[in-house]
């Protein structure tokens, strides 16, 4: 019980600063004028995300989304029953982050929430490639000891950010239910949260199930295989 209160905490603490310092600076960017550059923004994402797997990701394996974790769940990476209490975590810390950034910052219109900047079935699809490519990385660097897992934080904290650049300006970018379900809600904007739960459930699933059938996993076929492992 005590490793699993721990684990929840970490997942708190990780997705509480994931929406904290990345919708925060969504946040402040319309309430400051000139106080965050627009381009940057992607790149705080990238970092906190970076920060924080190699803070508790020892403790928690670093999710920080809902979707990551039921994909984990599904492929046999992950417990099925501790996916709820990874969910209550996650979903907690984000509306916390979310709460406590309306209550600290100047009143404003914006909180961060994602929205469609094209047809909605079409945004549906973008958030399923993004977060494709987003669970791809996170799966192979999480379990296959051939990956450098030195550098997880760098190469999942990374992807957010090349995702947030290329997804950004099409669908907000958001691969996450619980980094887009608070900003949305506290915005008034819900009628386009099917996309951002859809999506990142969708696109995180198939590339978990991809990754186990692509990587090799007996050592003679690893060492034998030309380009494929």
């Amino acid at each position: 019980m005590k490793v699993i209160k721990s684990k929840a905490i970490a997942e708190f603490i990780g997705t509480f600063s994931l929406v904290f310092s990345g919708c925060g600076s969504i946040m402040i960017l319309e309430r400051f004028e000139n106080s965050i550059h627009p381009s940057s923004i992607p790149i705080i994402f990238g970092l906190v995300i970076s920060s924080m797997i190699y803070t508790v990701g020892h403790i928690s394996g670093a999710h920080f989304n809902p979707a990551v974790t039921l994909a984990f769940a599904i492929t046999r990476h992950f417990p099925k029953r501790e996916v709820l209490i990874y969910w209550f975590a996650q979903f907690t810390g984000a509306f916390l982050a979310i709460t406590l950034l309306s209550f600290l910052l100047p009143h404003g219109q914006n909180f961060g929430a994602t929205l469609p900047h094209i047809e909605p079935f079409k945004a549906m699809i973008y958030e399923v490639i993004l977060s494709f490519f987003l669970m791809l990385v996170i799966i192979s660097v999480a379990t296959d000891t051939r990956a450098v897992g030195m550098m997880a934080g760098m190469a999942i904290g990374g992807t957010v950010a090349l995702c947030a650049f290329i997804g950004g300006p099409i669908t907000g970018a958001s691969m996450n239910p619980a980094r887009s379900l608070a900003p949305n809600l506290f915005q008034g904007e819900i009628s386009s949260l099917w996309i951002y739960f859809a999506g990142p459930f969708l696109g995180c699933l198939i590339a978990a199930l991809t990754y186990n059938s692509i990587k090799c996993n007996d050592i003679n076929e690893t060492q034998n295989a030309k380009g494929c492992c």
